[in-house]
């Protein structure tokens, strides 16, 4: 019979691969974890970690309110990052991936008239004799819709399964609003640097941005935690590859998105406590005014 995880056991039973496995958390079994609750001391991953004065705590211990001496609601449990708990984690996730669903839909009813409206562009004319449009033509709302737009069945299945497999768990160790920031900070970060390098007749969409961004801020997260780093720098590299191999992919917006994604990232599972707030959204903002310089640089540079 199997060993529940924590239970006692001889160390001269145990063979030298036995003695160095990892106890797995008690609610994800597939996920090997070296934090374990302060209450309960039951081995908890990154999603089942809530931020405590002293360490982590479960989810069970956070609700019963076990060992605080009162009511569960007059001290608000945290993430990892200083987030709210909530009661679905992946909420934010869900509706991003419900966003982008439903603009597919509209790109796929309205046509490519649609499409070209959001579209990221620096500067290009729709028809022969058209007026100038794109960003440098004040259209810079741009930067921000392309986020939502995608090319076809293959790029928005890719981009949502990417968004649901490397977000959600983000989400729940970031908490929401950080999780928002993050994702509309390094997608806009991927937007300026598409705008700023490419062709500007060359029209650019995707939320791949934004995940790339999400890409970074996770390898930072398991840096933290010191996961074995191996599975999500293989996967950094695969997507990588695919994104300089492949041609009629915006390489600018996944390099900006993964660069925002690797700073922001740091400044949110990194940000000292007593000043976590200040730091973690002071940094977004610098990151959005980078943003806003690169875009007012390459507007002077087609105008």
């Amino acid at each position: 019979m199997g060993q529940a995880p924590g239970s006692p056991q001889d160390p001269q039973n145990q063979g030298p691969h036995e003695a160095r496995e990892l106890p797995v958390c008690y609610r994800h079994p597939d996920r090997e974890t070296a934090i374990r609750c302060t209450r309960c001391e039951r081995p908890i991953c990154p999603e089942c970690m809530v931020s405590a004065s002293v360490g982590f705590q479960c989810p069970e211990c956070v609700r019963s309110g076990s060992g605080t001496g009162h009511a569960p609601a007059a001290s608000q449990p945290r993430t990892l990052a200083g987030g709210t708990v909530t009661a679905d984690p992946r909420l934010i996730t869900k509706i991003l991936i419900g966003i982008n669903l439903i603009v597919f839909l509209l790109q796929q009813a309205l046509g490519d008239t649609f499409t070209d409206r959001f579209a990221l562009i620096g500067q290009a004319t729709f028809s022969m004799g058209g007026p100038l449009q794109g960003v440098a033509e004040g259209q810079w709302y741009r930067l921000l819709t392309a986020m939502f737009l995608h090319a076809n069945y293959i790029h928005i299945l890719f981009n949502m399964l990417s968004l649901w497999w490397i977000g959600a768990p983000l989400e729940a160790a970031l908490g929401r609003a950080r999780y928002v920031a993050l994702y509309f900070t390094s997608g806009l970060a991927g937007s300026a640097l598409t705008y700023l390098l490419a062709t500007p007749v060359e029209p650019s969409l995707g939320a791949s941005g934004a995940i790339f961004g999400l890409f970074g801020a996770t390898a930072v997260l398991m840096r933290r935690l010191r996961y074995d780093m191996r599975p999500v720098i293989g996967l950094l590299v695969v997507n990588l590859i695919i994104t300089f191999g492949w041609g009629n992919i915006a390489w600018q917006a996944h390099i900006g998105g993964l660069v925002a994604g690797v700073v922001v990232g740091y400044a949110m599972v990194h940000a000292p406590r007593e000043r976590r707030n200040l730091v973690q959204y002071g940094v977004c903002a610098l990151v959005l005014a980078v943003v806003v310089v690169l875009a007012l640089v390459r507007t002077a540079q087609l105008t």
